[in-house]
């Protein structure tokens, strides 16, 4: 059991002949009472002190782990989010080759349509220059037969035609001379005005 100021304070001794002076062990006791008393209440001080560091400590501690946890959480994230960004990036890579492929292809696709239109457009002229040079040989060649040289030649009798068509619209027609000159006059204005 620990010694206290009390139990210093309240220590009787024997005495013996020749012993010790009562008055000078009284007041001895009465000093280490004192420095006893001290030194117990500095201890109780620092003890107080330890445990306000003890518990700052523990705080501290507490901060650290929570910051240790908070690195450790913050890192992961930050290691998610990487990783996320690069296979996001991947995915966004590999989804514009794709459309980069089909728009190539759908170009391609557009070429080629449209190189066999124009086949299709060359051969459709070859053969419309080809049916209208016929037709206006075929054209040329009516002009040249001596048919139309014939036809000019012909003279028809509208005389008689002529009288009976008086007689019934009771007015004098335009004699076929006259259509003529008629005709020709509106050929020329034709060929002057082309």
């Amino acid at each position: 059991m620990a010694l206290t100021p009390t139990d210093i304070h309240n220590k009787t001794f024997t005495t013996k002949f020749r012993g010790y002076d009562e008055n000078e062990v009284n007041e001895f006791l009465q000093q280490l009472m004192k420095d006893f008393e001290n030194v117990i209440k500095k201890n109780e001080e620092l003890e107080n002190v330890i445990a306000d560091k003890d518990s700052k400590i523990a705080h501290f501690k507490t901060i650290e782990e929570t910051m240790q946890q908070s690195i450790l959480i913050a890192q992961s994230a930050a290691e998610d989010v990487r990783k996320n960004a690069i296979q996001e990036s991947k995915l966004i890579v590999k989804e514009s080759e794709k459309n980069a492929d089909r728009l190539v292809n759908d170009a391609l696709a557009q070429a080629r349509k449209i190189a066999l239109e124009v086949e299709v457009l060359k051969k459709q002229s070859k053969i419309f220059k080809s049916r209208f040079k016929m037709m206006v040989e075929a054209q040329l060649d009516m002009i040249n037969t001596e048919d139309w040289d014939d036809l000019l030649k012909y003279e028809l009798d509208t005389s008689s035609v002529e009288k009976v068509a008086e007689k019934e619209l009771d007015a004098p027609l335009v004699s076929l001379d006259d259509l003529k000159e008629i005709e020709e006059t509106n050929t020329v204005k034709e060929m002057k005005e082309a």
